[in-house]
């Protein structure tokens, strides 16, 4: 791409930030509400029925390093939950020595994983954005 073509998107690494922070908050600073709340709802409606699914410790770097990567693309929650599951599951003083069993516990990770692998995508797309469009009346079009 030569210098003198203009690019038609803008770079936006703060608005990237925020969408690892909290799923969905990057967009709605970017001034896109009704996406940032589709996201939000949707990666954390993946996130919270995965710890629903599985329990807390679906959650868990010591145990799941390769999972905890994805996971962790869901931003700080996913480093409270596992935190949790470090405090209340793991602690031999705690007897709440309860793990979820086989399927349920692979099916809740790999909800979690997936939501943390779609805040990837909204991540970037919070990153690189397009441009906004000149706002265009149509009474302004419609009019000779």
């Amino acid at each position: 791409m030569s210098p003198s073509v203009k690019s038609d998107s803008r770079f936006t690494p703060f608005a990237a930030l925020l969408a690892w922070i909290w799923p969905g908050l990057g967009h709605l600073r970017l001034g896109q509400r009704r996406r940032g709340m589709l996201i939000m709802f949707g990666v954390l409606f993946l996130f919270l029925g995965g710890v629903l699914i599985g329990g807390v410790d679906v959650v868990d770097r010591r145990h799941d390093p390769l999972w905890f990567v994805a996971q962790a693309l869901c931003g700080p929650i996913a480093f409270g939950t596992d935190l949790a599951n470090q405090r209340l599951l793991s602690d031999p003083q705690v007897r709440l020595q309860r793990k979820s069993l086989s399927h349920i516990n692979e099916f809740g990770t790999l909800f979690v994983a997936l939501a943390g692998l779609m805040n990837l995508v909204v991540i970037l797309d919070a990153l690189h954005r397009p441009a906004p469009r000149r706002n265009t009346d149509r009474r302004a079009r419609a009019e000779p």
